[in-house]
């Protein structure tokens, strides 16, 4: 697939429990950063593409880094990472959030995409080659559209949906808009789009990090934990903790020489 970074070994005969042995294989190469999946041959190529936002097809968590204008940085880090751990009820836990930005200015928003906000790398890569091969891709979130639109602009996407930050005379209003998309809108989402573009699930590719992304990774024909926390990385079909997004190119197949730049 790529000399010394990619490769794929054909086994001799089915795997019953290809993730349990993907474990064993890992544990074994534990020493090296290696990621390890073992896939059925079949439906490998996938026809849609379900990405979260938030740490995994950008670099940072949108809220924290908005955070740092209201100087209240430490605090909401601290329960974003508890809420993506499934520690803290999602939809709670971000009103609670947002409501510490209460108003900031709106302008916050523009300066935190142009001056924090970076795309994992590998993230348009995977984007627009899922693309070119016929892929629908969907970029869906627990955060704000007003990121998800330009991320999504940003890597190609042709979906974007998330929560909306309500604003009111130039400032934020410490509320967001309702209905709040977490887990459940997550799953929901990739069911639609599955049944609306044709695409049977078996033939879907989910990714995620938090928590609430486990229902819409748990329904994909293929899930995968990328950089994620130990509960879903557990959960997940399938986990990524080395590489970069590109991997997603890999396991379906698709050799760097086919990558679109």
């Amino acid at each position: 697939l790529a000399p010394g970074v990619a490769a794929d070994i054909a086994l001799a005969s089915s795997v019953s429990d290809p993730k349990a042995l993907a474990e064993r294989v890992s544990s074994t190469l534990a020493s090296a950063p290696i990621d390890v999946i073992v896939q059925p041959a079949s439906n490998r190529k996938k026809r849609l593409l379900i990405a979260d936002m938030d740490s995994t097809i950008i670099q940072q968590e949108c809220i924290d880094e908005l955070a740092e204008f209201a100087g209240k940085r430490a605090e909401i880090s601290a329960i974003t990472e508890r809420a993506m751990r499934g520690e803290l009820d999602f939809e709670g836990a971000l009103k609670e959030r947002v409501g510490m930005l209460k108003g900031l200015p709106e302008s916050v928003l523009s300066e935190t995409f142009e001056t924090r906000i970076k795309l994992t790398p590998g993230a348009r890569t995977l984007v627009q080659t899922m693309k070119k091969f016929g892929a629908y891709t969907a970029l869906v979130s627990g955060g704000f559209t007003y990121f998800t639109n330009r991320v999504a602009a940003a890597a190609g996407f042709d979906f974007n949906d998330a929560n909306t930050l309500l604003v009111h005379e130039g400032a934020l209003t410490g509320e967001v808009g309702m209905p709040i998309r977490g887990r459940a809108a997550k799953e929901a989402a990739l069911l639609r789009m599955s049944d609306e573009q044709k695409i049977p699930l078996e033939e879907t590719l989910a990714i995620g990090d938090g928590a609430n992304d486990l229902s819409m990774l748990g329904r994909a024909g293929l899930g995968v934990a990328f950089h994620a926390k130990p509960a879903v990385a557990a959960a997940a079909h399938a986990r990524i903790n080395h590489s970069d997004l590109t991997a997603l190119l890999y396991l379906q197949g698709i050799p760097q020489s086919e990558f679109v730049q």
